[in-house]
Protein backbone atom coordinates (compact mmCIF):
# COMPACT_ATOMS: atom_id res chain seq x y z
CA UNK A 1 0.00 0.00 0.00
CA UNK A 2 1.58 3.35 -1.02
CA UNK A 3 2.62 5.59 1.86
CA UNK A 4 1.57 9.09 0.81
CA UNK A 5 3.32 10.80 3.70
CA UNK A 6 6.60 9.33 2.46
CA UNK A 7 6.07 10.55 -1.10
CA UNK A 8 8.92 12.56 -2.59
CA UNK A 9 6.84 15.70 -2.81
CA UNK A 10 5.62 15.76 0.80
CA UNK A 11 9.04 14.77 2.15
CA UNK A 12 10.65 17.60 0.18
CA UNK A 13 8.04 20.06 1.47
CA UNK A 14 9.16 19.09 4.98
CA UNK A 15 12.88 19.31 4.08
CA UNK A 16 13.39 15.58 4.51
CA UNK A 17 15.74 13.42 2.38
CA UNK A 18 14.31 12.03 -0.87
CA UNK A 19 15.42 9.34 -3.30
CA UNK A 20 14.99 11.73 -6.25
CA UNK A 21 14.06 15.37 -6.61
CA UNK A 22 10.28 15.70 -6.93
CA UNK A 23 8.90 17.68 -9.85
CA UNK A 24 5.58 19.11 -10.93
CA UNK A 25 4.60 22.13 -13.02
CA UNK A 26 2.35 25.04 -12.26
CA UNK A 27 -0.41 25.21 -14.88
CA UNK A 28 0.41 21.59 -15.71
CA UNK A 29 -3.29 20.74 -16.09
CA UNK A 30 -3.97 21.90 -19.62
CA UNK A 31 -2.73 24.80 -21.73
CA UNK A 32 -0.15 22.83 -23.70
CA UNK A 33 -1.66 19.32 -23.54
CA UNK A 34 -3.50 18.15 -26.68
CA UNK A 35 -5.63 15.78 -24.59
CA UNK A 36 -6.72 18.73 -22.43
CA UNK A 37 -7.74 20.75 -25.47
CA UNK A 38 -9.65 17.79 -26.87
CA UNK A 39 -11.47 17.11 -23.60
CA UNK A 40 -12.29 20.67 -22.63
CA UNK A 41 -13.09 21.85 -26.14
CA UNK A 42 -14.88 25.19 -26.07
CA UNK A 43 -16.21 24.78 -22.52
CA UNK A 44 -15.59 27.88 -20.42
CA UNK A 45 -13.12 27.22 -17.63
CA UNK A 46 -15.61 28.11 -14.89
CA UNK A 47 -18.12 25.69 -16.39
CA UNK A 48 -15.46 22.98 -16.60
CA UNK A 49 -14.50 23.54 -12.95
CA UNK A 50 -18.16 23.14 -11.98
CA UNK A 51 -18.20 19.60 -13.45
CA UNK A 52 -16.33 17.42 -10.92
CA UNK A 53 -15.69 14.45 -13.20
CA UNK A 54 -14.37 16.72 -15.95
CA UNK A 55 -12.23 18.76 -13.55
CA UNK A 56 -10.85 15.60 -11.98
CA UNK A 57 -9.93 14.11 -15.35
CA UNK A 58 -8.17 17.33 -16.39
CA UNK A 59 -6.23 17.30 -13.12
CA UNK A 60 -5.08 13.72 -13.75
CA UNK A 61 -4.00 14.14 -17.38
CA UNK A 62 -0.50 15.53 -16.70
CA UNK A 63 0.06 13.05 -13.87
CA UNK A 64 -0.57 10.19 -16.28
CA UNK A 65 1.41 11.72 -19.13
CA UNK A 66 4.50 12.99 -17.31
CA UNK A 67 4.71 10.95 -14.11
CA UNK A 68 5.02 14.11 -12.01
CA UNK A 69 5.20 13.82 -8.24
CA UNK A 70 2.13 15.93 -7.40
CA UNK A 71 -1.22 16.76 -8.93
CA UNK A 72 -2.67 20.23 -8.60
CA UNK A 73 -6.41 20.72 -8.53
CA UNK A 74 -7.94 22.05 -11.73
CA UNK A 75 -9.69 25.18 -10.53
CA UNK A 76 -9.15 28.95 -10.45
CA UNK A 77 -8.44 31.53 -7.77
CA UNK A 78 -11.59 33.52 -8.59
CA UNK A 79 -13.96 30.58 -8.08
CA UNK A 80 -14.96 31.54 -4.49
CA UNK A 81 -15.83 35.16 -5.37
CA UNK A 82 -17.58 34.02 -8.52
CA UNK A 83 -19.61 31.47 -6.55
CA UNK A 84 -21.11 34.08 -4.22
CA UNK A 85 -22.39 36.10 -7.16
CA UNK A 86 -19.89 38.97 -7.28
CA UNK A 87 -20.12 38.96 -11.08
CA UNK A 88 -16.94 37.31 -12.31
CA UNK A 89 -16.32 35.72 -15.68
CA UNK A 90 -13.14 34.38 -17.24
CA UNK A 91 -12.83 35.75 -20.75
CA UNK A 92 -10.80 33.69 -23.22
CA UNK A 93 -7.46 35.32 -23.89
CA UNK A 94 -8.07 37.93 -21.18
CA UNK A 95 -8.60 36.32 -17.79
CA UNK A 96 -10.97 37.28 -14.96
CA UNK A 97 -13.36 40.09 -15.88
CA UNK A 98 -15.58 41.75 -13.27
CA UNK A 99 -19.01 43.02 -14.29
CA UNK A 100 -19.10 45.70 -11.56
CA UNK A 101 -15.70 46.31 -9.96
CA UNK A 102 -15.31 47.00 -6.25
CA UNK A 103 -15.40 50.78 -5.72
CA UNK A 104 -16.65 51.52 -2.19
CA UNK A 105 -17.44 50.11 1.24
CA UNK A 106 -20.92 49.25 -0.01
CA UNK A 107 -19.35 46.57 -2.19
CA UNK A 108 -18.34 44.61 0.90
CA UNK A 109 -21.99 43.55 1.05
CA UNK A 110 -21.43 41.74 -2.24
CA UNK A 111 -18.93 39.48 -0.44
CA UNK A 112 -21.01 37.53 2.08
CA UNK A 113 -19.50 34.85 4.30
CA UNK A 114 -18.13 32.10 2.12
CA UNK A 115 -18.96 28.46 2.87
CA UNK A 116 -17.28 26.01 0.46
CA UNK A 117 -19.87 23.31 1.14
CA UNK A 118 -22.66 25.71 0.18
CA UNK A 119 -21.02 27.79 -2.53
CA UNK A 120 -18.51 25.44 -4.19
CA UNK A 121 -19.62 21.86 -3.46
CA UNK A 122 -18.39 20.87 -6.94
CA UNK A 123 -14.81 21.79 -5.98
CA UNK A 124 -15.00 19.61 -2.87
CA UNK A 125 -16.46 16.76 -4.91
CA UNK A 126 -13.60 17.08 -7.41
CA UNK A 127 -11.09 16.81 -4.56
CA UNK A 128 -12.86 13.74 -3.20
CA UNK A 129 -12.85 12.10 -6.63
CA UNK A 130 -9.16 12.82 -7.02
CA UNK A 131 -8.21 11.59 -3.55
CA UNK A 132 -9.94 8.31 -4.41
CA UNK A 133 -8.43 8.03 -7.90
CA UNK A 134 -4.91 8.87 -6.77
CA UNK A 135 -5.34 6.21 -4.06
CA UNK A 136 -2.57 7.46 -1.84
CA UNK A 137 0.04 7.28 -4.63
CA UNK A 138 0.32 10.94 -5.63
CA UNK A 139 -0.29 13.95 -3.38
CA UNK A 140 -2.97 16.41 -4.46
CA UNK A 141 -2.25 20.12 -4.05
CA UNK A 142 -5.26 22.26 -3.21
CA UNK A 143 -5.02 26.01 -3.62
CA UNK A 144 -6.65 29.38 -3.22
CA UNK A 145 -6.00 32.94 -4.28
CA UNK A 146 -4.31 35.26 -1.82
CA UNK A 147 -6.35 38.31 -0.77
CA UNK A 148 -4.19 40.89 -2.55
CA UNK A 149 -4.26 39.16 -5.92
CA UNK A 150 -7.99 38.44 -5.81
CA UNK A 151 -8.62 42.02 -4.63
CA UNK A 152 -6.64 43.34 -7.59
CA UNK A 153 -9.09 41.66 -9.98
CA UNK A 154 -12.10 42.96 -8.07
CA UNK A 155 -10.72 46.50 -8.01
CA UNK A 156 -9.28 46.71 -11.53
CA UNK A 157 -12.11 44.80 -13.20
CA UNK A 158 -9.68 42.71 -15.25
CA UNK A 159 -6.01 41.75 -15.36
CA UNK A 160 -3.78 44.80 -15.05
CA UNK A 161 -0.17 45.79 -15.57
CA UNK A 162 -0.11 48.81 -13.31
CA UNK A 163 -2.82 48.17 -10.67
CA UNK A 164 -3.91 51.80 -10.53
CA UNK A 165 -7.19 51.25 -8.67
CA UNK A 166 -5.58 48.76 -6.29
CA UNK A 167 -2.73 51.10 -5.37
CA UNK A 168 -5.15 54.02 -5.13
CA UNK A 169 -7.36 52.29 -2.56
CA UNK A 170 -4.36 50.99 -0.62
CA UNK A 171 -2.98 54.50 -0.19
CA UNK A 172 -6.16 56.59 -0.09
CA UNK A 173 -8.30 54.37 2.15
CA UNK A 174 -6.10 51.75 3.83
CA UNK A 175 -8.89 50.95 6.27
CA UNK A 176 -11.25 49.84 3.51
CA UNK A 177 -8.40 48.09 1.71
CA UNK A 178 -7.67 46.06 4.83
CA UNK A 179 -11.37 45.26 5.26
CA UNK A 180 -11.46 43.92 1.72
CA UNK A 181 -8.35 41.82 2.30
CA UNK A 182 -9.76 40.50 5.58
CA UNK A 183 -12.94 39.42 3.82
CA UNK A 184 -10.96 37.69 1.08
CA UNK A 185 -8.68 36.06 3.67
CA UNK A 186 -11.78 34.41 5.11
CA UNK A 187 -12.59 33.09 1.62
CA UNK A 188 -9.07 31.76 1.24
CA UNK A 189 -9.02 30.08 4.66
CA UNK A 190 -12.43 28.47 4.21
CA UNK A 191 -11.56 27.23 0.73
CA UNK A 192 -8.25 25.71 1.84
CA UNK A 193 -9.74 24.04 4.89
CA UNK A 194 -12.53 22.58 2.79
CA UNK A 195 -10.11 21.17 0.23
CA UNK A 196 -7.92 19.54 2.89
CA UNK A 197 -10.96 18.03 4.60
CA UNK A 198 -11.95 16.57 1.22
CA UNK A 199 -8.54 14.99 0.67
CA UNK A 200 -5.91 17.52 -0.45
CA UNK A 201 -2.42 16.71 0.87
CA UNK A 202 -0.85 20.17 0.53
CA UNK A 203 -2.08 23.70 -0.09
CA UNK A 204 -0.70 26.53 -2.19
CA UNK A 205 -1.63 30.19 -1.83
CA UNK A 206 -1.25 32.09 -5.09
CA UNK A 207 -0.37 35.75 -4.55
CA UNK A 208 0.35 36.03 -8.23
CA UNK A 209 0.56 39.81 -8.46
CA UNK A 210 2.01 40.73 -5.06
CA UNK A 211 5.31 41.46 -6.80
CA UNK A 212 3.74 44.69 -8.05
CA UNK A 213 4.16 46.13 -4.53
CA UNK A 214 7.30 47.33 -2.84
CA UNK A 215 8.43 45.08 0.01
CA UNK A 216 7.56 47.89 2.41
CA UNK A 217 3.98 48.26 1.15
CA UNK A 218 3.59 44.49 1.13
CA UNK A 219 4.78 44.25 4.73
CA UNK A 220 2.45 46.99 5.93
CA UNK A 221 -0.69 46.31 3.93
CA UNK A 222 -0.66 42.66 2.79
CA UNK A 223 1.57 40.60 5.07
CA UNK A 224 -0.96 40.64 7.96
CA UNK A 225 -3.55 38.83 5.83
CA UNK A 226 -0.93 36.36 4.58
CA UNK A 227 0.11 35.61 8.14
CA UNK A 228 -3.54 35.23 9.14
CA UNK A 229 -4.12 32.63 6.41
CA UNK A 230 -1.09 30.49 7.15
CA UNK A 231 -1.80 30.63 10.89
CA UNK A 232 -5.44 29.63 10.36
CA UNK A 233 -4.51 26.48 8.43
CA UNK A 234 -1.49 25.46 10.52
CA UNK A 235 -3.54 22.93 12.48
CA UNK A 236 -4.32 20.98 9.29
CA UNK A 237 -0.83 19.49 9.31
CA UNK A 238 -0.29 19.80 5.55
CA UNK A 239 2.53 21.74 3.85
CA UNK A 240 1.72 25.38 3.13
CA UNK A 241 3.19 26.81 -0.09
CA UNK A 242 3.41 30.50 -1.02
CA UNK A 243 3.63 31.41 -4.69
CA UNK A 244 3.79 34.53 -6.83
CA UNK A 245 5.42 36.23 -9.80
CA UNK A 246 8.19 38.76 -9.42
CA UNK A 247 8.12 38.08 -5.70
CA UNK A 248 11.78 37.35 -4.99
CA UNK A 249 11.89 40.34 -2.62
CA UNK A 250 8.99 38.89 -0.61
CA UNK A 251 10.42 35.45 0.18
CA UNK A 252 11.55 36.50 3.66
CA UNK A 253 8.09 37.90 4.38
CA UNK A 254 6.50 34.61 3.32
CA UNK A 255 8.81 32.70 5.63
CA UNK A 256 7.87 35.11 8.44
CA UNK A 257 4.19 34.52 7.69
CA UNK A 258 4.51 30.76 8.20
CA UNK A 259 4.98 29.27 4.73
CA UNK A 260 6.62 25.85 4.72
CA UNK A 261 7.60 26.17 1.05
CA UNK A 262 8.25 29.26 -1.08
CA UNK A 263 7.94 29.22 -4.86
CA UNK A 264 10.93 30.93 -6.44
CA UNK A 265 10.56 32.69 -9.78
CA UNK A 266 13.28 32.74 -12.42
CA UNK A 267 14.85 36.06 -11.39
CA UNK A 268 17.07 34.66 -8.62
CA UNK A 269 18.87 31.40 -7.87
CA UNK A 270 17.70 28.82 -5.35
CA UNK A 271 20.72 29.40 -3.13
CA UNK A 272 19.86 33.11 -2.98
CA UNK A 273 16.24 32.23 -2.19
CA UNK A 274 17.41 30.07 0.70
CA UNK A 275 19.56 32.95 1.95
CA UNK A 276 16.54 35.26 1.90
CA UNK A 277 14.38 32.84 3.88
CA UNK A 278 17.18 31.98 6.27
CA UNK A 279 16.76 28.30 5.43
CA UNK A 280 13.40 28.26 7.22
CA UNK A 281 11.47 26.94 4.22
CA UNK A 282 11.74 24.46 1.40
CA UNK A 283 12.08 25.98 -2.05
CA UNK A 284 10.06 25.29 -5.20
CA UNK A 285 11.26 26.16 -8.68
CA UNK A 286 12.68 27.66 -10.74
CA UNK A 287 13.34 26.80 -14.37
CA UNK A 288 12.55 29.66 -16.75
CA UNK A 289 9.15 28.81 -18.34
CA UNK A 290 9.96 30.87 -21.43
CA UNK A 291 13.12 28.86 -22.05
CA UNK A 292 11.16 25.62 -21.76
CA UNK A 293 8.63 26.96 -24.27
CA UNK A 294 11.00 28.48 -26.82
CA UNK A 295 14.56 27.17 -26.47
CA UNK A 296 16.17 24.07 -27.95
CA UNK A 297 16.60 20.99 -25.76
CA UNK A 298 20.34 21.57 -25.11
CA UNK A 299 19.46 24.98 -23.62
CA UNK A 300 16.62 23.58 -21.52
CA UNK A 301 18.85 20.72 -20.41
CA UNK A 302 21.64 23.07 -19.32
CA UNK A 303 19.22 25.35 -17.47
CA UNK A 304 17.62 22.36 -15.70
CA UNK A 305 21.04 21.21 -14.50
CA UNK A 306 21.78 24.76 -13.35
CA UNK A 307 18.66 24.74 -11.18
CA UNK A 308 19.71 21.45 -9.60
CA UNK A 309 23.21 22.81 -9.09
CA UNK A 310 21.90 25.90 -7.36
CA UNK A 311 20.12 23.72 -4.83
CA UNK A 312 23.46 22.02 -4.14
CA UNK A 313 21.98 18.82 -2.79
CA UNK A 314 20.18 20.38 0.14
CA UNK A 315 16.93 18.73 1.28
CA UNK A 316 13.74 20.62 0.62
CA UNK A 317 13.77 21.25 -3.14
CA UNK A 318 10.75 20.71 -5.38
CA UNK A 319 11.65 21.18 -9.03
CA UNK A 320 9.19 23.39 -10.87
CA UNK A 321 9.10 26.28 -13.29
CA UNK A 322 9.58 29.85 -12.15
CA UNK A 323 5.93 30.39 -13.13
CA UNK A 324 3.33 28.47 -15.12
CA UNK A 325 3.66 26.37 -18.26
CA UNK A 326 3.44 28.54 -21.36
CA UNK A 327 0.82 27.46 -23.94
CA UNK A 328 3.60 27.23 -26.56
CA UNK A 329 5.43 24.53 -24.60
CA UNK A 330 5.88 21.16 -26.27
CA UNK A 331 4.72 18.32 -23.98
CA UNK A 332 7.73 16.30 -25.10
CA UNK A 333 10.04 18.94 -23.63
CA UNK A 334 8.30 18.81 -20.28
CA UNK A 335 8.58 15.02 -20.34
CA UNK A 336 12.32 15.27 -20.91
CA UNK A 337 12.63 17.70 -18.00
CA UNK A 338 10.77 15.31 -15.70
CA UNK A 339 12.98 12.41 -16.80
CA UNK A 340 16.15 14.49 -16.34
CA UNK A 341 15.21 15.61 -12.83
CA UNK A 342 14.18 12.14 -11.70
CA UNK A 343 17.35 10.57 -13.12
CA UNK A 344 19.75 13.06 -11.53
CA UNK A 345 21.27 11.75 -8.30
CA UNK A 346 20.04 13.89 -5.44
CA UNK A 347 22.48 16.75 -5.13
CA UNK A 348 24.00 16.10 -8.54
CA UNK A 349 24.13 18.51 -11.44
CA UNK A 350 26.45 16.49 -13.63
Amino acid sequence: MPDLENSRFLRACRQLPVDATPVWFMRQAGRSLPEYKALKGTTNILDAIAEPELAAEITLQPVRRYGVDAAILYSDIVVPVQSVGFGVEIAAGVGPVIERPFTSADDLDRLPEFDPAEHTPYVLETVRLLAKELAGSTPLIGFAGAPFTVASYLLEGRPSRDYVQTRKLLWSDPGLFHELLDRLAQYCIASLRGQVAAGASAIQVFDSWAGALTPEDYAEHVLPSTRKIFSAVADLGVPRIASGVGTSELLGHWADAGADVVSVDSTITLDEARRRTGGRTAVQGNLDPWAVALASWPVVEAKSHAVLASNAGRPGHIFNLGHGVRPETAPATLQRVVDLVHAAPVGSHA
